[in-house]
């Protein structure tokens, strides 16, 4: 059995299972137990070895789910719920020189401060009395009259004068005074947020990034306000990005692990079923030199003699060449040539292939069934969820004794947390195909995320203990093991944690993400980068088409203050993603790296560094 990624199905068949990204892998789109619910481009940018720690738990949670729109934030329980800064000031953050002179001519510079302080108190009256444009103008009267080298007390009036063009929505005017503020006090958090915000109306989404980066730095990622601003706008760029690279993306057919670990959670897959098994005739079957004479002529033939021999790359053109020819194999070529145009990334083209089978009603019942499975894996990774749930419950109507309808169902309610329907739906998969590891592996994740989420100690035990029941049955399913070490890591059982992954490497030993997730296993526990380093490394040698890898490195380099090395690798799992929101999410790590970059450039703020 195979296990690329815990939970390796159809529900992530546009996913690639290289990345981690099954229910039960890779992280999760409310972070893991441990992280407090951080945002995954907090990870690229306030990092440390607190973070670092709450990074593994994260990867080893559900990674499909921090996809979601709605899941990017996580549980922002633990900010600061003070996060509405109040305007206008009285005074500037104090900095250093800002006290008055002494000396001769004191008392005429005191003279003039005295008198600008004067205009601004006159303007914040008129400020909190909604009377803006009177409130500018006593702040420009208090421009005028400060002394230029207080640069501290300049700055709060540039930065009150800027509230009150807030207010009255000139956001060009508000950023144009944040900028004179910022350069009289480059650490200036409210001046620097309140531009940020400017440049977001201003739909200036790279100068409101790093506005707001610089301003979670400052705050030690504290404030709830703007580190939902800065998640917001690293998804919008992300998306925009990602919609015109993906539109123009070359397709990449995955690694050969990749392909055979996504068929290898099929059981009732007709197209995936050794070569002529249940596609000739009787007659065919009687006859050995007719048979050898379809498999000559026929394009689908040719394409599963293809799949047998790993040279994926030609069967696309021979399924085509079968429905060209409206063949005897038509149906499995166009679900065939749709699952292939699934894995290499490109939904738009498998759409039109996966409805035709659908709709042929003179197809076998497992291929309408099949692709239904497949429609809906497609539609959940759009995050189309109804559409999605729709596809799986018609695959159960139209094929109730089909394995593969529950197995995947399930995994989808897992995504949805409709954890009990999941539970049951692997019940149904179980019955029917009681050999099936791969389901009772997954049967126990799903209890044990039901059990941690309700925080029910004994039940956390009884699922643990089902693990045990099950590698014991199935021992060599490997993703039995995998599944086993998430929870482990998650109830902090690092040392048996480490073992079952060992065990995984044992039972597939070419699997590139059990590498990724014990490099990540190795930094949560015993805050050994360099092994987990070396694990992760490993990972991209065994495949250098994992994703997972490269991002998660990328993560572990921006955390190490390599900035260059991080975006070259966030940039090289980008070319990889399988699908435009996976390319939307890296896109948002690799624009908070850059962000951090010209942050420090132009503060000489960073983080902590590893």
């Amino acid at each position: 059995m195979a296990a690329s990624k815990p939970v390796e199905a159809a529900v992530v068949a546009v996913a690639a299972p290289s990345s981690g990204s099954g229910v039960g892998g890779g992280g999760g789109g409310t972070a893991g137990p441990g992280t407090g619910g951080l945002p995954r481009w907090q990870l690229a940018l306030a990092v440390g070895a607190p973070l670092l720690l709450g990074a593994g738990a994260m990867y080893l949670w559900n990674r499909q789910r921090r996809r979601r729109e709605t899941g990017g934030r996580g549980d922002t329980s633990g900010l600061k719920r003070n996060s509405e800064r109040k305007t206008p000031e009285g005074r500037a953050s104090p900095a250093p020189g800002s006290g008055h002179p002494e000396g001769a001519g004191a008392h005429l510079e005191m003279n003039s401060l005295d008198r600008a302080q004067a205009a601004k108190n006159k303007g914040n009256k008129y400020f909190k009395a909604g009377k803006y444009e009177q409130a500018i103008q006593c702040y420009t009267e208090a421009i005028s009259l400060c002394p230029t080298e207080k640069n501290v007390d300049l700055s709060t009036f540039y930065q009150n004068r800027a509230a009150a063009f807030e207010q009255l929505q000139k956001w060009k005017e508000v950023a144009q005074d944040c900028t004179k503020a910022v350069e009289l006090n480059p650490k200036y958090v409210k001046a620097l947020f309140r531009r940020a915000k400017a440049h977001e109306k201003l739909d200036n989404k790279k100068e409101c990034l790093e506005d707001v980066t610089a301003v979670c730095i400052l705050e030690g990622f504290q404030n709830q306000q703007s580190m939902l601003l800065a998640d917001k706008v690293l998804k919008l760029l992300g998306k925009e990005k990602a919609k015109e690279k993906y539109k123009n993306r070359e397709p990449l057919m995955p690694s050969p692990q990749f392909i055979k670990s996504y068929f290898s959670s099929f059981t009732d897959d007709i197209i995936s079923q050794p070569m002529l098994k249940g596609e000739k005739s009787d007659e065919d079957k009687d006859k050995e030199g007719e048979a050898l004479e379809v498999k000559e002529n026929s394009g689908y033939l040719k394409a599963k003699q293809y799949m047998e021999e790993e040279n994926y790359d030609k069967i696309i053109s021979e399924c085509s060449k079968e429905i060209d020819a409206q063949g005897k194999y038509m149906a499995e070529a166009l679900l065939l040539r749709a699952t292939f145009y699934l894995l290499i990334g490109n939904a738009n083209a498998a759409k039109p292939d996966l409805d035709k089978v659908i709709s042929l009603k003179e197809a076998n019942v497992k291929l309408r069934a099949n692709a239904l499975i497949k429609r809906g894996s497609m539609y959940m990774q759009q995050q189309q969820p109804l559409l999605s749930t729709q596809d799986f419950n018609m695959a159960a109507d139209i094929d109730p004794q089909n394995a593969d309808v529950y197995h995947h169902r399930g995994q989808l309610k897992i995504l949805l947390d409709q954890v009990e329907e999941a539970v049951a739906d692997f019940d149904e998969c179980i019955r029917l195909r009681p050999e099936s590891a791969l389901a009772q592996a997954q049967k126990c994740f799903a209890l044990y995320r039901q059990a941690y989420t309700g925080n029910n100690s004994s039940q956390i035990q009884g699922a643990l203990k089902g693990f045990e029941e099950v590698i014991k049955k199935f021992p060599k399913c490997a993703e039995g093991y995998a599944l086993y070490a998430q929870a482990l890591t998650d109830q902090q059982q690092f040392g048996k944690a480490d073992e079952m992954y060992d065990k995984c490497i044992d039972l597939e030993p070419d699997n590139a993400t059990t590498y990724v997730h014990k490099g990540l296993l190795q930094l949560q526990w015993k805050q050994d980068l360099d092994r987990g380093l070396e694990l992760i490394s490993k990972a991209i040698e065994i495949d250098n088409k994992c994703d997972f890898a490269y991002e998660t490195m990328g993560t572990i380099e921006v955390q190490r203050g390599n900035m260059e090395k991080a975006i070259d690798m966030f940039n090289k799992a980008i070319n990889l993603a399988k699908s435009e929101m996976e390319m939307a999410h890296l896109y948002s790590l690799c624009d908070a790296a850059h962000a951090q970059t010209e942050v420090a450039k132009k503060y000489g703020l960073k983080p902590p560094t590893l």
